[in-house]
């Protein structure tokens, strides 16, 4: 439990709890409303973690090739968001970060965070090589920041369907932000990518319920009362981390 109760009797070490694709909707939509956080806010903290949890699963001195690359791969809504931040802060952090964002949203919060990452001299491709040996050849790794918790997995389009394709074959790790894309956010993935690391935000959703690879929870903001309200259970985050190694 991370200070969700002010009971000092009460009972430590329960389960971290997985939520369902409907109760992390709601929970974000009361931070919103009800604790008054802001989107640009949220995505914020979580993309800069996303890069504090990267840079701690692939740190610089451990990249297979001479230069640090990785394509940041990014979806039309808040997922691609995340993304767009992680990105920035993994230049920050000395990596070098490429970005794929087929179809940008016309939303101003997400061109705001486009035009940070172009401030930022962070290249972006015009399209994505279906020749997966030319990206496993370029990039240490790929983040798929392409579709969140809310997608539906049975009707994934194009462009994101191809680029799905694409990803299944690649054989550089793939780093996934909240839930795989493809996968249903309430089942383990059974037809989809295969993630080395996966990055949940605020709360683990239940299709990481058995993750089999390196699992970390990020975003260290969440009000008392609201961990209380839905029993999270978070553990407790080493010394003043932003995230930690489930």
């Amino acid at each position: 439990m991370n200070h969700s109760s002010n009971d000092p009797d009460s009972e430590p070490n329960e389960p971290l709890r997985y939520l369902s694709k409907d109760e992390a909707a709601a929970l974000e939509t009361e931070l919103l409303s009800d604790y008054r956080f802001g989107q640009q806010q949220l995505i914020e903290i979580w993309g800069h973690a996303c890069a504090v949890a990267i840079a701690k699963a692939f740190p610089l001195g451990t990249l297979a090739k001479k230069q640090p690359t990785v394509l940041v791969v990014c979806g039309p809504d808040q997922n691609g968001s995340v993304g767009l931040v992680c990105a920035r802060h993994l230049r920050i952090f000395e990596y070098e970060p490429t970005i794929f964002y087929p179809k940008r949203s016309p939303q101003t919060l997400h061109q705001d965070f486009t035009v940070q990452c172009e401030k930022m001299d962070i290249p972006f491709l015009s399209y994505l090589p279906a020749e997966v040996q030319l990206i496993n050849d370029a990039y240490n790794l790929v983040i798929d920041a392409i579709l969140g918790p809310e997608a539906d997995h049975t009707d994934v389009r194009e462009p994101y369907s191809s680029i799905l394709a694409t990803l299944k074959q690649i054989k550089i790790p793939i780093v996934s932000v909240d839930v795989p894309s493809g996968w249903d956010a309430d089942e383990p993935g059974t037809d989809g990518i295969n993630p080395e690391v996966l990055i949940s935000l605020t709360v683990p959703k239940r299709c990481a319920a058995s993750f089999p690879g390196k699992h970390f929870l990020v975003g260290r903001f969440l009000p008392y009362d609201i961990q209380k309200k839905y029993e999270l259970n978070l553990p407790e985050y080493p010394g003043t981390d932003c995230l930690i190694q489930l």
